[in-house]
C-alpha cells in the first residue's frame, strides 16, 4: 500500500460501465472524491433515496464466490474488485455510485478500475493516514483447510499459495504492495473457476454475466480463456487481489506481512472482523489515568524520599494508591526515551524482562520503606520466583505496577508483584527482599 503519510482521494469523477457478473445486468460506476475520514462507502443511485453502504465488513451479509455487502434490504455484490483496486492504487476516501447492485466485472480483473482510478486523478488531502501496525501474530484456520496468518513486518506484503480440488492447479506468489506493484503484479489477475462448479453456481442463479471474456475455467489440467495466461502465478496473484480488497473492509489499512493457504471471501473477512477486534482492544487503553491525591499518594519528589535509587534505575515515577500497610501500586510511563531501547532492541524497542522484575520490587520495597522503624533504610532484592512474560512492554505504554506483601519476617518480606498495561497482566512473579541500613 501506498506508504504516503497522509489520506488521499481521487482528484475528480471518472466512469465505468459494464455488464455485472453474478446478476448479468448492465451497470455504470462512477468513482468520486470523499472527503478525510469518509472511507470507501457505496452508494445505490438507482433506488429512490439513494442510499450510502459503508465498505466495511459489519455489513457483510453473504461471501460465496464473492463479497457481498448489506444494509437493509439494500445491497452491493462482488464489491472485493473495486475496494482492491482503490487500497491498493493508495486511495483512502472515495464515493462509488452505481445504478444496479454489482460492479462490471470487466475482464475478470481490477485493471478496468485500475485505468478508471488513474482517469479521475488522485489528490493527496489534509489528514493522516491511519495504519494499524500488527505487533504479535494473527492466525486464523478454517475446516476447509483455509489458513490466515498476519506477523509483523515494516510494510504490507501479501503471501498466497492458491491449491485447486485435488492440489490442482496450485500456486505461490508474493509481494510488497505499493501503487506501482499492484498497478503491473497484482491489478491485471483475472478471476477464475473450476470447470466443475460452474453448473453448481449457474443452478444458484450466479455468473448470470460470466464468459471466457471476464473468467479463466480450469477444466481438468487445461485453462480456457481468450487470452494466455497473463502471470505464470494469476491464479495467486487474484488471490492477493481479493485479500487486499476483503482485509480493507476492517476499515484499516495494515503494516503487517499476511500469509495465506487457500483463502477465500470467507475467510478473509473473517480475518479482517479479527482484525477490527485487535484493534479494537489496542485502542482500548485504559481509561486517562486519574492521578488520586491526598497522603497516600507519592509524587516522583516523594518516591525519591523513600527509595535511595536514581536515573537511570529509578522504575517508579509515581505511586497512586495504597491499601491498607500490605498492598501498593506504582505508576512507569514507558517512553522511547528510556536509555535501555538504545540496544533492546535497535528497531524494535522492548522493556527488558529484568527491569519489570526491578519495578515490581522497588514498588514492594516502599511498602516497608514508608514505615517508621525502615524510613532511610534500603531494600535489597534477593530472589524472584515463578516469574511470567506475558506479553511485550513497548514504548508509550503505562504501566502500573502491583505489590502486595504475603509475609514478613523482621527485616525481610515476600510479595506477590504483577505489571498491568491497559488493564492485561504483562509480567508477575512472587518476590523476596530485605530492607538493610544504608
Amino acid at each position: 500500500m501506498s506508504a504516503a503519510p497522509y489520506q488521499q482521494t481521487l482528484a475528480s469523477s471518472a466512469t465505468l460501465a459494464g455488464t455485472s457478473l453474478h446478476t448479468g445486468e448492465k451497470v455504470t460506476l462512477t468513482m468520486k472524491p470523499a472527503p478525510a475520514g469518509h472511507g470507501i462507502k457505496f452508494r445505490r443511485v438507482d433506488l429512490d433515496d439513494q442510499p450510502f453502504i459503508d465498505a466495511h465488513v459489519k455489513n457483510v451479509q453473504t461471501v460465496e464466490r464473492a463479497t457481498t455487502l448489506a444494509q437493509g434490504s439494500v445491497k452491493v455484490h462482488t464489491v472485493e474488485h473495486v475496494i482492491s483496486a482503490l487500497v491498493g492504487m493508495g486511495v483512502d476516501n472515495a464515493i462509488i455510485e452505481m445504478d444496479a447492485n454489482e460492479p462490471p466485472i470487466g475482464d475478470g480483473s481490477a485493471r478496468p478500475y485500475v485505468e478508471c482510478i488513474k482517469k479521475a486523478g488522485i489528490a493527496q488531502q489534509d489528514e493522516f493516514r491511519s495504519v494499524f501496525e500488527i505487533r504479535e501474530p494473527i492466525h486464523m484456520e478454517t475446516r476447509g483447510g483455509s489458513l490466515i496468518t498476519i506477523v509483523p513486518d515494516k510494510s504490507f506484503r501479501v503471501s498466497c499459495t492458491q491449491v485447486g480440488p485435488d492440489g490442482r492447479m496450485t500456486q505461490y506468489f508474493s509481494t510488497e504492495v505499493t501503487p506501482e506493484l499492484y498497478e503491473n503484479e497484482i491489478a491485471p489477475a483475472r478471476t477464475f473457476v473450476f470447470y466443475e462448479d460452474v453448473q453448481p453456481l449457474m443452478e444458484k442463479g450466479l455468473i448470470k454475466g460470466g464468459s471466457l471474456e471476464n473468467a479463466v475455467v480450469i477444466r481438468g489440467d487445461s485453462v480456457m480463456s481468450k487470452e494466455p495466461m497473463r502471470f505464470q502465478e494469476e491464479f495467486a496473484r487474484h488471490k492477493i487481489l481479493d485479500i487486499i480488497g476483503d482485509l480493507m473492509l476492517s476499515g484499516k489499512r495494515i503494516m503487517g506481512h499476511v500469509i495465506a493457504v487457500k483463502p477465500g471471501h470467507g475467510p478473509n473477512t473473517d480475518m479482517a472482523r479479527e482484525l477490527v477486534k485487535r484493534f479494537q482492544e489496542a485502542q482500548a487503553m485504559r481509561p486517562p489515568v486519574r492521578i488520586p491525591t491526598g497522603e497516600a499518594v507519592l509524587n516522583n519528589i516523594e518516591v525519591q524520599k523513600v527509595l535511595p535509587h536514581r536515573y537511570p534505575f529509578l522504575m517508579v515515577d509515581r505511586v497512586v494508591n495504597f491499601e491498607g500497610d500490605t498492598k501498593c501500586t506504582g505508576v512507569k510511563q514507558v517512553t522511547i526515551n528510556e536509555p535501555f531501547f538504545q540496544g533492546h532492541f535497535p528497531g524494535h524497542p522492548v522493556m527488558p524482562g529484568v527491569l519489570q522484575v526491578e519495578a515490581m520490587a522497588q514498588v514492594g520495597s516502599i511498602i516497608l520503606l514508608r514505615q517508621p522503624e525502615h524510613q532511610g533504610k534500603i531494600g535489597y532484592f534477593m530472589s524472584a520466583d515463578k516469574v511470567k512474560f506475558r506479553k511485550p512492554v513497548l514504548p508509550g505504554d503505562t504501566l502500573f505496577i502491583e505489590a502486595e506483601i504475603l509475609k514478613t519476617r523482621r527485616s525481610m518480606a515476600s510479595a506477590y508483584c504483577r505489571c498491568v498495561v491497559n488493564d492485561q497482566v504483562v509480567s508477575e512473579g512472587e518476590l523476596k527482599f530485605a530492607v538493610v541500613d544504608s
